[in-house]
């Protein structure tokens, strides 16, 4: 393993992208932090030389094609040639699709869905070059099965799902050593509920099971490591229990009618005056740390049974993975249900 290998995480300030983030500084690699959050960036960088890698916090917003591209020079400038580009970043509403608004829908769209054509066209144009590199789009399960209350977020990731496969393709067709692959995330536990826009009547929660920030980070580097040695291209870490194979799309969807607004609000009312993040940082320069993890430490587990196979089992098995860990969120909510 390369330690000194140089790595652009957008989002970095939080979540699974600080989580990734410091995991990469235990590697001893060049990191680059990307997020709209002075704070959260300068902790973030902290992680990292603490760790053991060394940090560059960049303040960017990545639905902004033009700040990213002058993040991915800094990078360049700093530490030379970009090894392994990480698209996080991402913004969401909870709420019903007619209670947001068409500039609300545009704000995720533009940063949870362009922001990883931006992310990935920057670092495209540093790699191809060389014939060397790896990009990584962190997926969610609800971009192969959406759900209610997320209309905006679930769109964005089942359209960067399209959009990867797209890439993956006219790599293949080139004949590139650049590699694209991507990360299907289940519920994590990240400061997202606590921050992100909603118009929901209790408190958002993340749906059953839960893991932690660096079950995702192991899957991320997983996912780099696997197609770095050109062992397969998609679907390298499958995290996420995917909905919807093993029932009928109509009765998930009545099933779903039923139990999906529920099991995304916890007991509590929420204040619907509270801060949000969608147009601003909440950790900016005059903001906190909001750190990796978010409020459901008790519920969130720290091993995934599914990355643990995916990292064991051979090539075919692994590539088959997407389809075979399609047990089902909706198995959870029948566990939340009861």
């Amino acid at each position: 393993m390369n330690q000194m290998q140089t790595v652009v995480i957008t989002g970095a300030s939080a979540g699974i992208g600080r989580a990734t983030a410091r995991a990469y500084g235990a590697r001893g690699a060049n990191v680059v932090l990307l997020a709209r959050g002075q704070t959260g960036l300068d902790a973030a960088a902290r992680d990292v030389e603490e760790a053991g890698g060394t940090a560059r916090a960049v303040p960017t917003d990545t639905a902004d094609p033009q700040q990213v591209e002058a993040a991915a020079d800094t990078a360049v400038q700093a530490f030379g040639a970009i090894d392994v580009w990480v698209n996080v970043a991402f913004t969401s509403v909870f709420a019903p699709f007619t209670e947001i608004t068409a500039e609300e829908y545009e704000r995720v769209t533009q940063v949870s869905y362009l922001g990883f054509v931006n992310g990935t066209r920057s670092a495209l144009k540093r790699m191809l070059p060389r014939n060397q590199g790896t990009i990584v789009q962190v997926g969610s399960a609800l971009g192969s099965r959406s759900i209610p209350l997320q209309s905006a977020y679930c769109g964005a990731k089942h359209a960067v799902n399209g959009f990867t496969s797209s890439v993956r393709t006219e790599l293949l067709h080139q004949g590139s050593d650049v590699r694209i692959t991507i990360v299907q995330m289940p519920a994590v536990n990240t400061p997202q509920f606590s921050w992100v826009l909603s118009r929901l009547p209790k408190r958002p929660q993340p749906v059953p099971p839960i893991y932690q920030p660096e079950v995702a980070a192991r899957a991320v580097l997983h996912a780099a490591d696997h197609a770095r040695r050109k062992q397969y291209y998609a679907g390298a870490s499958t995290v996420a229990t995917i909905w919807g194979n093993k029932i009928a799309p109509a009765l998930l969807d009545r099933y779903l009618a039923r139990t999906g607004y529920d099991s995304q609000q916890t007991a509590e009312p929420d204040n619907p005056h509270r801060p949000h993040n969608l147009w601003q940082p909440l950790d900016g320069t005059e903001g906190t740390d909001h750190g990796a993890h978010g409020a459901f430490d008790d519920r969130a587990h720290t091993h995934a049974p599914q990355l643990q196979l995916s990292q064991n089992l051979p090539r075919a098995v692994a590539m088959a993975g997407t389809a075979a860990v399609t047990l089902l969120i909706g198995r959870a909510l029948r566990k939340h249900r009861g």
